[in-house]
Parts: structure tokens; C-alpha cells; sequence
């Protein structure tokens, strides 16, 4: 599997332990950076991984050794994740980004430079409820309560969040369709069948 499809299922939560094992990790160290440096943070977490991760290749080599195994690495599936990009969709990647990066550049001077005079009063507006947010909490603070109400109110898949808002919009659609026949004199529903209902005969 390519590296874009395991991203898009941690952000989907198409495997949601696996998911929450990530944004937990993220979240526990974004909490060690209020204490300690972030040199400090990635060596610790790094020293911890690789003591788990050497026990358990030990461990499977022991088992190989004594019989008791088929000596399949345990991180075989790991080893094999591609996570490499092909030319096209590294310049892909790279032309897309540069956009990106342009049209915020652009945006951004057009808000400073006042080319729309309403927008850029809106920016200013905003920078300044932005300094009552920098007096409460920092941008650490902002980030880690984010990724926590991701981790802790929201593990569930999109796709329950997509059904969700389709019966959310059939419920929308029929009252509509109920006031507007309400408006138009109290008729009949339409017959939901293909072609509607044949007469009754008499």
C-alpha cells in the first residue's frame, strides 16, 4: 500500500485502533514539549522505540533459534509499506505546494496591502480576537487541544458522518416538500414509485 492510502485511513479512521495509537503518540508528544526541548523529546521517544522494537526481533529470533517459531521478522509488514513517490507524483506533489504556497502569498498581500478594503477589515478583526487567543494559550496549546478532540470525541469513520448528514438531508427534503404542498393547497404526497401510482379502478 502506498504511503497517501495509509495516510487517508488514519484521517478517515478506516482502522481506529490504529489511529488512535497514532494520535495518542502525537498527542503525548506534544505534552513532553511544554517540559522538555524537542531534541530532548524525539531522542527519548526514539531510544524508547527501538528498545521495544529490538526486545521483540530478539524475542522472534530466540523463538527461531529454540524451534518454537517460523522466524518471520516481526515488523515484516512495516518493512515492506511503500512509502516512495514516483517522479510524476512528486512533482506532483512539489507544483501543488507551490501553488499553495503562491495563492497564500498572494492572499495574504492583498489583505495587508488593502487590495479589498472589506476583507482586509475583516483580517484586521480577526489578528485582533487572535491576540486575546495568544493572551489565553499558545499555538502548542491550540494544536494539542485539537488533536485531543479529534482522538477523544471523534473515533468513528467519516463514512457514518457522510450517512449521518444524508438522513440529516432526507429529513430537510421532506419538509420541504411538505411545506411547499402545504403552500400550494395541502395536496397529496407524490407516489415515490417509478411513474407514480396507477388509478384505481371504479
Amino acid at each position: 500500500r502506498s504511503n497517501k492510502v495509509v495516510v487517508m485511513d488514519l484521517i478517515y479512521w478506516k482502522d481506529m485502533e490504529r489511529t488512535g495509537m497514532v494520535l495518542t503518540g502525537l498527542v503525548v508528544g506534544l505534552l513532553s514539549l511544554f517540559q522538555l526541548s524537542i531534541i530532548s523529546v524525539v531522542s527519548t521517544l526514539s531510544l524508547a522505540i527501538m528498545c521495544v522494537t529490538i526486545s521483540v526481533r530478539i524475542y522472534y529470533k530466540l523463538l527461531h533459534v529454540l524451534q518454537l517459531g517460523d522466524g518471520v521478522h516481526p515488523f515484516q509488514s512495516n518493512l515492506e509499506l511503500d512509502i516512495s513517490l514516483s517522479g510524476e507524483e512528486a512533482q506532483h506533489y512539489m507544483q501543488k505546494a507551490i501553488v499553495l504556497s503562491c495563492s497564500a502569498v498572494d492572499t495574504i498581500r492583498n489583505l495587508i496591502f488593502v487590495g479589498n478594503l472589506f476583507n482586509s477589515l475583516k483580517f484586521l478583526l480577526l489578528m485582533f480576537l487572535v491576540t486575546f487567543l495568544g493572551n489565553l494559550c499558545n499555538g502548542l496549546t491550540v494544536l494539542i487541544i485539537g488533536m485531543m478532540s479529534n482522538n477523544f470525541f471523534f473515533p468513528f469513520s467519516y463514512d457514518k458522518v457522510d450517512s449521518c448528514f444524508i438522513a440529516v438531508q432526507a429529513h430537510i427534503d421532506n419538509i420541504k416538500d411538505f411545506l411547499h404542498r402545504l403552500t400550494q393547497g395541502g395536496g397529496p404526497a407524490p407516489d415515490p414509485t417509478p411513474g407514480g401510482a396507477k388509478p384505481k379502478a371504479h
